[in-house]
């Protein structure tokens, strides 16, 4: 793997260079990404600010948001049992939030959509995802529901259980997401997805309708426009699909569907089936083995029962998979494709695995939209989640940008 520098993002290698032209051409035109100023929260941390980075199309994690309730135990309670914790904390947590914070630490522009409620644990969150760099122009404090809360059971051997309360992740939501909210996602390089928020969210998130116009990469070179109007015509700029209606001049430009923008769902959260509407929208599925198992009805104890049921996957509507396996590593399949396999890089200890998964798999979207080739982003990924289990907590244990790039370069 070629070494990276660790005093600045890693950049894409496709990274475009977007210019202002002097003529209106559209077709030697490429549009710097439209920065909207912020409707609800302003972020305190400009040196992670997508301002400062305006041909960066940022990472947009739309999810949840929880206070973990940590508690140490040497083992599960058995059923009408009490026993006593070693120690309890609560820190701010969620897939949604955690794979914001990560994305924010290794340094590439994210914002969080998402909802807390107004209460303390909302207060934590906030300052937490601040606090890690993360935008949160797109975050909403609701007054009808609470802030969600997770119980997380924390064994000695660093093995976890977990309880959600759903609150303000499962309620409260609009009917339709905001124009606001939709112009972030317009723009974004990628999009990550969890199952801590109404699955009805996440659909209307990843259909991707916006103002009208929806494009959708479907292959190479191929695209799928639905409700273009009469009289429109598609003009390549880049990596955006630009709509210019005829006789409105050359610099009316109203934004189809930003190319071929991945969007990733990670299968962990709520146990119900995933519906086959929203496996159909998405890029990458990601599961763990259990939550693949439990998505199949298929065991998953050996990496040929893992192959077999990632084919129904494929069967189901999704093209790639991406399996977290814990101590073994993970695989991504595409389909049509030999799988490629990554070996856990082991940690010297391990403390807490809570935020492992999550980690991972931010880690990979973030290497992912920089432009780095499959092995490269499972690499980087593992690396990440090799570093997070180390500490106790899931937003402590994010690691930033640096900590991954030593690692990396020391194995």
């Amino acid at each position: 793997m070629a070494a990276l520098s660790s005093s600045k993002p890693w950049y894409p290698k496709t990274q475009n260079t977007q210019k202002t032209q002097p003529n209106r051409n559209l077709n030697a035109t490429q549009i710097q990404l439209i920065n909207h100023p912020s409707t609800r929260r302003v972020n305190p941390l400009p040196s992670f600010a997508i301002h400062n980075n305006p041909n960066i199309p940022p990472l947009v994690v739309v999810g949840s948001a929880n206070a973990d309730i940590y508690v140490e135990i040497d083992r599960l309670p058995k059923e009408g049992e009490t026993i006593s914790a070693k120690s309890g904390q609560t820190l701010a947590g969620g897939k949604g939030a955690n794979q914001a914070v990560c994305g924010g630490k290794l340094l590439y522009p994210t914002y969080f959509l998402g909802q807390v409620g107004e209460d303390a644990h909302g207060k934590l969150i906030t300052e937490a995802l601040e606090g890690g760099g993360v935008l949160l122009d797109h975050m909403n404090t609701v007054s009808a529901a609470p802030t969600g809360h997770a119980v997380v059971m924390l064994q000695s051997d660093g093995q976890n259980s977990i309880i959600i309360v759903g609150g303000a992740n499962m309620s409260c939501w609009p009917d339709a997401l905001s124009e606001d909210d939709l112009e972030v996602l317009r723009n974004a390089g990628i999009v990550l997805l969890q199952r801590e928020i109404p699955d009805s969210v996440n659909i209307q998130v990843a259909k991707g309708y916006i103002s009208g116009f929806a494009a959708r990469q479907s292959g190479a070179s191929k695209v799928k426009f639905r409700n273009l109007k009469d009289g429109m015509k598609l003009v390549l700029g880049g990596p955006v699909f630009f709509a210019q209606e005829e006789g409105l001049g050359a610099d009316y430009l109203l934004v189809a569907k930003t190319a071929g923008v991945p969007v990733i769902l990670d299968a962990g959260g709520v146990d119900a089936p995933i519906p086959l509407e929203l496996l159909n929208l998405v890029d990458i599925l990601s599961p763990n083995e259990s939550e693949l198992a439990r998505l199949t009805g298929m065991p998953t104890e050996s990496f040929e029962q893992i192959t077999h049921a990632v084919k129904k996957c494929h069967e189901m509507g999704v093209k790639q998979v991406l399996v977290k396996l814990g101590a073994k590593g993970s695989a991504l399949f595409e389909e049509g494709e030999e799988p490629i396999r990554q070996p856990v890089i082991s940690a010297p200890r391990v403390l807490d695995t809570t935020g492992a998964g999550d980690t991972y798999t931010a880690s990979f979207a973030v290497a992912l939209v920089e432009g780095k080739s499959k092995k490269e982003c499972l690499r980087f990924a593992a690396a990440a989640a090799s570093l997070c289990v180390q500490v106790k907590g899931a937003i402590p244990s994010m690691p930033d940008r640096k900590k991954v790039l030593d690692l990396l370069q020391s194995l």
